[in-house]
């Protein structure tokens, strides 16, 4: 009978999977996609550039990066409650701390010590929690959080906007550092365990292993992290990840290239924010794709729907053109959060996955990092974001090739 009511109760993964959809959707709105509605209005008041302010997210993206690896490290030894909770309050006093930020090197300070924390409460975690927890849903459960996660920017670069209009930036800060600390903490220390075995289940809600109604269960291939790293798909996906992961700086500045281009304020927030309604988009097509294609050929797919994006951003004019480069560049990038982590778990197997992760999200860290700064740069020197978005055009091309290259998962029967 206890069996039977195991079986009848409702899998703690998915609680899982939902919380942190919850959390991560405000984590990033108030560390990530805030930023791209204050460049505008904190170059007005500082007179500060734009390379200059968007190079402060950069050094983030760099430290987040580097930070990462220790991050992987503490998770697969230790698991994301403490970590995930101690990163959602440290976050608070540092968003207050940039409200006030009037000299660039505080504010460069600010986005260091901003960067650790991104580290401790961005999707790593919670991917690595999620891997954890599932085998046979893994994808789905991947889906349930980023589904949840991919309103972010449609949430907060309005509500930014919102709050920017009526309160000023500054005050506006001090509104979402509020908000990030009533939302996150709790979740984060109430509700995060490191994987079902400290709960009395198995992977996927199966009883656990030894138990006699235990499934049998093929063993999963699981890479050590070394043998991961010697492997030879890794410097392909490495290659793939850091460039396609430079079209991040697109919605950083896509305010500010609306807003040149003769948009209203209320446009250009509404259309950066519906990148995030798009990833939606793109994350609920995934799963059909990944079951009627071959691995191969997805990852193509999606990694081409970028540079397919940004020439219709450039050369297709007036607001239809803006509206399709955002449900093509959104739905691209909203697939893409899932075919990485299914493509890391699919080679490498859930031994030191989040180690692992944590490698190659420094590679695309690195290149998140200059993608933000040379766009701002390019506008200083230029007076338009024109040439650094066909260059980012020629270089998902490569990202679209080295990932076919990397991807080498067997076709499903």
């Amino acid at each position: 009978m206890a069996v039977s009511a195991r079986a009848r109760r409702p899998y703690y993964g998915w609680t899982l999977a939902v919380v942190l959809g919850f959390t991560e959707t405000v984590s990033w709105g108030v560390l990530y996609y805030a930023f791209s509605v204050l460049i505008q209005p904190t170059a007005l008041e500082t007179g500060w550039s734009r390379a200059e302010i968007s190079g402060a997210l950069s050094v983030m993206l760099v430290v987040s990066g580097i930070a990462g690896l220790g991050v992987g490290r503490w998770l697969d030894e230790h698991g994301p409650r403490l970590l995930m909770t101690a990163g959602s309050i440290v976050a608070i006093p540092l968003v207050l701390a940039w409200s006030q930020a009037r000299d660039l090197a505080f504010f460069y300070g600010v986005w260091i010590l901003i960067g650790i924390v991104f580290a401790m409460v961005n999707y790593g975690p919670a991917f690595a929690t999620i891997i954890i927890w599932f085998r046979r849903r893994r994808s789905r459960a991947l889906m349930v959080v980023t589904l949840i996660a991919g309103f972010s920017s449609t949430v907060f670069v309005p509500l930014t906007a919102w709050l920017v209009s009526v309160q000023g930036w500054r005050q506006a800060l001090v509104t979402l550092a509020i908000l990030l600390g009533v939302l996150t903490i709790a979740p984060h220390a109430l509700l995060l365990r490191r994987r079902p075995a400290d709960i009395g289940m198995g992977v996927d809600g199966d009883p656990p292993d030894g138990h006699p109604d235990a499934p049998p269960v093929t063993p999963e291939l699981s890479h050590s992290f070394r043998e991961a790293l010697r492997h030879p798909t890794f410097p392909w996906l490495a290659i793939a990840f850091a460039l396609f992961a430079l079209g991040v700086g697109v919605p950083v500045h896509l305010v500010a290239y609306l807003g040149d281009h003769g948009y209203s304020l209320a446009f250009a927030a509404a259309a950066t924010g519906g990148i995030g309604a798009a990833q939606v988009l793109g994350r609920l097509l995934f799963a059909p794709l990944e079951s009627r294609l071959a691995p191969r050929t997805v990852s193509l797919l999606v990694y081409a729907g970028q540079p397919l994006a940004l020439v219709i951003l450039l050369l297709v004019p007036g607001e239809i053109g803006v509206v399709l480069f955002v449900v093509i560049f959104g739905a691209a990038r909203g697939m893409e959060t899932l075919l990485r982590s299914t493509i890391v778990a699919g080679l490498y197997g859930p031994r030191r996955i989040a180690s692992i992760a944590a490698v190659l999200t420094l590679a695309t860290t690195l290149t998140q990092a200059i993608s933000p700064v040379s766009l701002g740069a390019v506008y200083d020197r230029v007076q338009t974001y024109v040439p650094g978005l066909w260059a980012l055009v020629l270089l998902s091309g490569v990202a679209a090739i080295a990932v076919y290259l990397g991807d080498r998962r067997p076709a499903r029967a």
